[in-house]
């Protein structure tokens, strides 16, 4: 049997006020989940350093560094991106509300606090982060490098094999960058004011490297979601083979389908004649039971990806 404490929801509550800070503790307590506390933003941000929480209550209005300006902090971290901060203020007015949602915030509560709605609030958005974060982790498992970016571009969070990978294209990145290296912020700025459709890819050369940028699908409004990945030919090629059961040079034929290029441009880059490209391509419909370059190519990108 895991031990008790093991299994409590962990909730760090940062509010610089010891009476306030006792009453949320122990209200939390009866409630039966663990507290941690901060006394002060920098703390919040040192303590987030050693543990991770499940969820952060947030004083506002605090001495040096004020709740609005340690959530920022927090949301730019992709490994603390995920858990969700609920702000609790004695602020009236309608624009410290929108701070708080703006400055990543899920939601606000009241000073003086009602029990019963803090911790009704609270488990709502411990179940919606621990969906949200499970998705997350499946993306991951599963070898899906997404990224999610806010309207201006900032990097909202980041499946782990993303970040790994966006490591490797920009090693001076850190593990707290708040955007993506530049050359793909650019882009990916550019793909948001364009709205392209879910599924079409763009390509960018960084060093020696190319990186393809994916957008996909997204049900929140405030996110983009990117798929990307490295383009590594021979490997797909390879991948390609193996999954489809395909020769090399179908393989290869294939995967130059799938970048849409034309039947003479793949004759050009793989030093054949248009006639044998087709030629190929006739038994790759064959053995992928399709009947159009379109299906063959929606068939070569899931695979990739995949």
């Amino acid at each position: 049997m895991p031990d008790e404490a093991q299994v409590k929801d962990r909730i760090l509550v940062v509010d610089d006020q010891p009476d306030s800070l006792r009453f949320i503790v122990d209200t939390l307590e009866h409630g039966g989940m663990g507290a941690l506390v901060a006394t002060s933003g920098q703390a919040a941000i040192e303590l987030l350093s050693h543990v991770r929480p499940d969820l952060i209550l947030m004083d506002a209005v605090m001495p040096g560094m004020t709740g609005f300006e340690t959530t920022r902090q927090i949301k730019r971290d992709p490994d603390l991106a995920h858990v969700p901060v609920i702000f609790m203020t004695g602020l009236t007015d309608a624009e410290h509300a929108v701070a708080a949602l703006e400055s990543g915030g899920v939601d606000y509560i009241r000073k003086p606090i009602v029990i019963e709605e803090m911790l009704a609030r609270i488990r709502v958005h411990l179940t919606n982060a621990r969906i949200s974060h499970r998705s997350r982790i499946a993306l991951d498992g599963a070898g899906r490098r997404i990224v999610a970016l806010d309207p201006d571009g900032a990097l909202l969070w980041c499946t782990p094999q993303a970040d790994e990978l966006l490591n490797q294209i920009d090693p001076d990145r850190g593990t707290n960058a708040q955007h993506l290296p530049a050359p793909l912020l650019d882009v990916a700025r550019r793909l948001m004011a364009e709205a392209p459709r879910p599924g079409s890819a763009t390509r960018i050369e960084i060093g020696n490297s190319e990186v393809e940028l994916v957008p996909v699908r997204s049900e929140r409004p405030e996110e983009t979601l990117f798929r990307i990945r490295e383009i590594r030919e021979e490997a797909d090629v390879a991948l390609l083979q193996t999954q489809i059961g395909l020769t090399q040079r179908e393989a290869e034929v294939l995967l130059w389908i799938s970048y849409g290029k034309p039947n003479r441009t793949i004759s050009e880059i793989l030093g054949i004649s248009p006639r044998t490209v087709n030629k190929h391509l006739q038994q790759i419909f064959a053995k992928l039971g399709v009947e159009t370059r379109a299906a063959a190519a929606a068939l070569a990108v899931r695979v990739i990806a995949e």
